[in-house]
């Protein structure tokens, strides 16, 4: 997702806070001097009270565009720490630190450097969904929407690691036919868990919904079999980004949409679309990290001014580079 696809908030009832809760945080927000930024993720009332819902990459990059002095992060702690490094000298706060990330956790710097090792020369393509300290030891970064352009940047003789989402990495060699492409076997746990099992057996029992599938689930494969079987027109089968998802919402034509994404998707995809029908293909999938961050956490956030994330000015500079490489070589597309 681009920066001015963003969505920006609009004036929505919040029956679970109520008005009064809404007023109270952005009068906060404009005595701090801050811009509120929610993930797509987030609860529905964190969402609707936020500047700006998006993709953590592309709130990272309004955040460091923004004139605001402070960015206050309502995602997961990956994301802020991505924002600190686009934007170092702003004050960035998450409104609950300990809000982590699977797919983040599922490879550690020092993972990183015995495989980079084992693969001298090989060029390190890291998904932003990482922690800065790997983004520091990435050669270039890719987001859900753009690792086939990026992968496809690096020449073909080149070995490439690519990290950590074993299933958005089996997408990218599935698309390029690139044999010299290493995979680490990372996931997240939420998306791994919308399998293709029950994809099928939702496809089955809605066959006229398109299908709107997120290229880090496990089901991603089984979707492309079901469009190449002929089970599902091919046209109805969709491979997204979050911020693709909100694009082919906005264009479709279609009275229902299976999404085999995290649940709190399809909170945006209704206010984008409010005539089609929104349906999870796992209402299950459901992030506990991302539903950490509570109204009372983003109050406190911003009455007290924690929790402040700090990023190392230097790994925050490589970082930054991997990140720039990235935009370099095309658009930077959806974080997600």
């Amino acid at each position: 997702m681009a920066v001015d696809e963003l969505v920006p908030r609009t004036s929505v009832a919040d029956p679970l806070t109520g008005p009064g809760w809404a007023d109270e945080v952005r009068a906060l927000a404009r005595r701090r001097d801050a811009v509120l930024l929610a993930h797509n993720y987030q609860l529905p009332e964190i969402q609707d009270v936020a500047d700006f819902t998006g993709d953590s990459l592309a709130l990272s990059r309004i955040a460091a565009q923004s004139e605001a002095s402070t960015i206050v992060f309502c995602g997961v702690h990956f994301m802020a720490e991505t924002a600190k490094i686009l934007a170092p000298d702003k004050t960035v706060l998450i409104p609950d630190a300990a809000a982590g990330c699977s797919l983040a956790d599922s490879i550690t710097v020092d993972q990183l450097r015995a495989w980079k090792a084992e693969h001298p020369g090989a060029v390190v393509v890291s998904y932003v969904n990482t922690t800065a300290a790997v983004k520091a030891e990435t050669d270039v970064c890719c987001t859900s929407s753009n690792a086939v352009e990026v992968v496809a940047s690096i020449p073909a003789d080149r070995e490439v690691l690519f990290l950590p989402d074993q299933f958005l990495g089996a997408h990218v060699r599935r698309e390029l036919g690139r044999e010299n492409m290493h995979v680490w076997a990372g996931e997240c746990h939420v998306h791994a868990g919308i399998n293709g099992a029950t994809l099928t057996r939702q496809a089955q029992a809605n066959p006229d919904a398109e299908l709107f599938v997120h290229p880090e689930c496990g089901c991603a494969t089984s979707a492309l079999y079901l469009a190449g079987t002929g089970a599902v027109p091919a046209e109805r089968v969709k491979i997204l980004s979050t911020g693709g998802m909100l694009d082919a919402a906005r264009e479709s034509k279609a009275a229902s949409v299976l999404v085999a994404t995290e649940v709190g998707m399809l909170h945006q995809l209704r206010r984008a679309a409010p005539e089609i029908d929104f349906r999870a293909v796992n209402d299950r999938a459901s992030c506990r990290y991302m539903k950490m961050i509570t109204p009372d956490k983003l109050l406190r956030a911003l009455r007290e001014g924690r929790d402040e994330v700090h990023v190392d000015p230097a790994l925050a500079a490589r970082g930054r580079a991997a990140v720039q490489r990235m935009i370099e070589i095309g658009r930077p597309g959806g974080g997600e």
